[in-house]
């Protein structure tokens, strides 16, 4: 492997993909490991974000731009990308790239991979069943559309 995109956020499972990255790659880490971070605009994930266009959310986006909402956004991406970066240097990865997008989280996970060229994703699944069905599943949706293999990390 060349290249691994690794999805992560705050959660657990983000937690579970950097681990698991690090498990498997250690002795012969990727040249590239892109961290990507994808804040949902309007807060975290529900059901109710699948069905916002991408036009909407563009509009959203324009309306955040020079606010304090979008600074604190961006400090939260940064602060998530550095946390994430630390452990994966602590075990030797160098090349590593951070990425922060925002909209909507599995499209832009994928679009990442396919513009980065990434020889696979690996993206945490952690969340209950009750927490899936409730606000979506955003590592189904990855899994189910990826062009190249995808990891599931616990």
């Amino acid at each position: 492997m060349k290249k691994i995109l690794l999805a992560v956020d705050a959660s657990k499972g983000s937690s579970a993909c950097v681990e698991t990255c690090t498990r498997i790659f250690s002795a012969m880490p990727p040249k590239t490991v892109i961290l990507l971070h994808v804040e949902q605009i309007g807060g975290g994930p529900t059901l109710m974000h699948d069905r916002i266009s991408d036009a909407e959310i563009e509009t959203l986006k324009e309306e955040l731009e020079g606010t304090e909402v979008e600074e604190s956004m961006q400090q939260k991406a940064r602060d998530i990308l550095a946390t994430h970066r630390k452990k994966l240097e602590k075990h030797g990865f160098q090349g590593i790239k951070t990425l922060a997008k925002t909209g909507h989280v599995a499209e832009e996970i994928l679009k990442t991979a396919r513009e980065q060229k990434a020889d696979l994703i690996i993206i945490g699944n952690t969340r209950s069943l009750m927490a899936k069905l409730m606000m979506g599943d955003v590592t189904k949706e990855v899994a189910h559309h990826a062009e190249v293999p995808v990891l599931l990390a616990r």
